[in-house]
C-alpha cells in the first residue's frame, strides 16, 4: 500500500533503537527522509546508515538531547522544513511511591514528556498549518489508559500532553495537520526487558518468569515487534489519514483507537 509519503521530511526522536529506530524505518520504507535525533552518537549514526543503505532515502543523525533548548535547536537547524513529526522522549522510568516524588522530579518529567514535545510541536506545527499538511504523533504508553502503582509523575506529565493536543488538533485538523498519541503497550525491545530485570530483582523472582507473566497477560501470547508500532505510525502519517487525530493503544493484542 502506498500510503503517499514519498519525498516527505520526517524528525523522529529517540531514533537509534527500540520504538524509534523501527519508526523512522517504516516511514523510510514509505519514502521519507528522515532526520533521526538520539543522544549516543555511534548508535545513531549506524541506524542512519542502516537506513540509507536499505531504503534509499535520505536519514540524517543528529545527536543532541531534545530535552534540553540546545538540543532542540540544533536538531530543528537539520531538519528544516518538516512534514511529519515524532516524538518520542526515549527516557526510561523508575517506579517511585508518589510520597517520595519531590517537587523537582515533578518538573522533571514535565520537562521530558511535555514541555519538550510541546516545544517541538510549537516549532514546527505553523508551517504545517501553511502548507496545507502535518502529521504530529506523540509516543506515550498504554498506561496512561490503566495507571500504574509508582508513575504518578511519568503519567501526571505524559495526560498533560495528551491534554493540550487535544486542544490543539481541534485548530489545525481543518488544514490538514493531524496529532495522535500512540500508546505502546509490551514491546520487544531492550527498553522492556530492562525494565523487566529491574522487576524480577524487586519482586525477589526469575527474569524468566516474569517474562512468561507478562506474556500470559498478552491476547497473542507475545511480545509485539517494534515493527509493528512503525508500521501504525506511518499509516497515521499518511497522506489517508487526514481524518484521523486521537489516542492510539497498540500491542500485541490489537489496536484500539479513540478519536478525541
Amino acid at each position: 500500500m502506498d500510503l503517499g509519503l514519498k519525498g516527505k521530511r520526517a524528525v523522529v526522536t529517540a531514533a537509534s533503537r527500540g520504538l524509534g529506530l523501527a519508526t523512522a524505518r517504516s516511514l523510510a520504507a514509505e519514502g521519507v527522509d528522515v532526520v533521526m535525533n538520539a543522544r549516543g552518537e555511534e548508535a545513531l549514526s549506524d541506524a542512519a546508515a542502516e537506513i540509507r543503505d536499505t531504503f534509499g532515502t535520505d536519514a540524517i543523525p543528529v545527536a543532541a538531547d531534545f530535552n534540553t533548548d540546545e538540543g532542540r535547536a540544533a536538531l530543528m537547524d537539520a531538519a528544516g522544513e518538516v512534514d511529519i513529526l515524532v516524538n518520542n522522549p526515549g527516557v526510561r522510568q523508575v517506579p517511585t511511591p508518589w510520597e517520595e516524588i519531590t517537587p523537582d522530579d515533578w518538573r522533571y518529567w514535565l520537562e521530558v514528556h511535555f514541555l519538550s514535545s510541546m516545544q517541538m510541536i510549537q516549532a514546527v506545527a505553523p508551517g504545517m498549518k501553511a502548507r496545507k499538511f502535518g502529521r504530529i504523533v506523540n509516543m506515550s504508553v498504554s498506561f496512561i489508559k490503566f495507571p500504574q502503582v509508582g508513575f504518578a509523575h511519568s503519567h501526571a506529565a505524559r495526560l498533560a500532553l495528551s491534554g493540550a493536543t487535544a486542544a490543539m488538533t481541534r485548530d489545525l485538523i481543518g488544514h490538514n495537520v493531524t496529532i495522535n498519541t500512540v500508546c505502546p503497550g509490551l514491546f520487544d525491545t531492550d527498553a522492556l526487558h530492562t525494565n523487566l530485570h529491574g522487576h524480577a530483582k524487586r519482586g525477589n523472582t526469575t527474569y524468566e518468569a516474569i517474562v512468561q507473566d507478562r506474556k500470559d497477560t498478552c491476547p497473542a501470547g507475545r511480545f509485539a515487534d517494534p515493527s509493528e508500532c512503525g508500521d501504525l505510525i506511518a499509516y497515521l502519517c499518511s497522506a489517508q489519514a487526514g481524518f484521523m487525530s486521537g489516542q492510539n493503544i497498540v500491542n500485541d493484542g490489537g489496536v484500539y483507537q479513540g478519536l478525541f
